[in-house]
């Protein structure tokens, strides 16, 4: 059995995240493990939420089928856009917040780029106003 929590960022972003149970909730936001998949804030806290009164077995199921079809989705869209981004864009490896830097600050041509940042980077970048984000990227198929 899951539970379903109605989460919030410091930035007031919404989202709804499944735990195993609120004491695994309470500990991964407490450990700061969970990101906001908007911004990538770590300061996560329980939104209010109304509470959903099951309807028996095939309700919980036809959920599950449910869940299944949006999870389905939302890979179908994520690989959608790494395929967007590689082709549109420029590796840039492990250069990505200096790469980044150079273009908001004028010192390099104006171009859509990709690379890796580490969680510090990633937060400096927002707090100089340069606009990033994080994609999750998944692996080309499940082989």
């Amino acid at each position: 059995m899951m539970i379903l929590y109605q989460l919030k960022c410091q930035k007031e972003h919404q989202f709804e995240t499944w735990f195993k149970d609120g004491q695994t909730c309470d500990k991964q936001l407490a450990r700061k493990s969970v990101e906001c998949p908007v911004c990538g804030n770590k300061s996560i806290s329980k939104a209010l939420m109304a509470p959903r009164i099951g309807g028996g077995e095939k309700a919980r199921a036809d959920e599950q089928k449910q869940m299944a079809i949006a999870a389905a989705e939302v890979k179908r869209q994520l690989q959608e856009i790494r395929a967007k981004v590689e082709d549109n864009c420029d590796y840039v490896g492990d250069r990505f917040a200096d790469e980044a830097r150079k273009i908001h600050y004028g010192e390099t041509e104006a171009r859509g780029i990709y690379g890796e940042a580490s969680d510090d980077d990633f937060q400096e970048l927002n707090d100089e106003g340069i606009e990033v984000a994080r994609i999750p990227w998944l692996p080309r198929s499940d082989a």
